[in-house]
């Protein structure tokens, strides 16, 4: 999951298109660039990550672009969060990403979604989400659980246990439920379908 190895201009033109490919509002990657937050957020994140584990010296000044970040875009991602390719945060205020939070690829997140612990203690204590997981606006995944592949986590549900590869996981707490069949209807275009 670590990006280090793939260019930084590689990783951040893929957010391009991820956005301008997720949300039907996007009408330009020049528009994307301009003036998605969560675009933004997801770009300082990438600098701040390889500036943090570039040299234990560096981890201050990596923690303090983080914060500039957040002020500018209201997203909050640790710096140490390993984040896959082509994740798009949607709207994005009030994202909460926490500092051993393990992120896939292709993931949607919406805005108000949390990644945070449940514990102040060393250590994991942040979730680990599969590839092409949407995690619905307000929703919250706490503690070291894991959210599998391909499932979806329903708008304000609050996870604290794992979620298993193709479920639904809804409700406080939540309990994940086999999702349902696929349709016609793209299944990233609507959260609100697994509230």
């Amino acid at each position: 999951m670590h990006d280090s190895r793939v260019p930084l201009r590689q990783l951040l033109l893929e957010d391009l298109q991820a956005a301008r490919r997720r949300d039907p509002a996007a009408r330009t990657l020049v528009e994307v660039a301009l003036a998605y937050p969560g675009v933004h957020a997801l770009w300082a994140h990438r600098l701040a990550h390889r500036v943090w584990h570039a040299n234990p010296m560096l981890r201050l000044p990596a923690r303090l672009l983080s914060q500039a970040a957040r002020a500018a875009t209201g997203i909050e991602i640790h710096p140490a969060a390993v984040l896959g390719r082509r994740l798009f945060i949607d709207h994005g205020m009030g994202v909460v990403i926490g500092e051993t939070a393990e992120v896939g690829e292709d993931v949607v997140m919406f805005h108000g979604t949390t990644l945070g612990g449940t514990s102040m203690s060393r250590g994991k204590r942040h979730p680990t989400v599969g590839d092409r997981v949407m995690i619905g606006a307000g929703a919250k995944v706490l503690g070291p659980v894991r959210v599998g592949s391909d499932a979806r986590v329903g708008a304000n549900a609050v996870v604290v246990k794992d979620v298993p590869p193709g479920a639904v996981a809804v409700g406080v707490p939540a309990r994940p439920r086999p999702a349902p069949p696929a349709t016609v209807h793209d299944p990233w275009s609507d959260p609100a379908l697994y509230i």
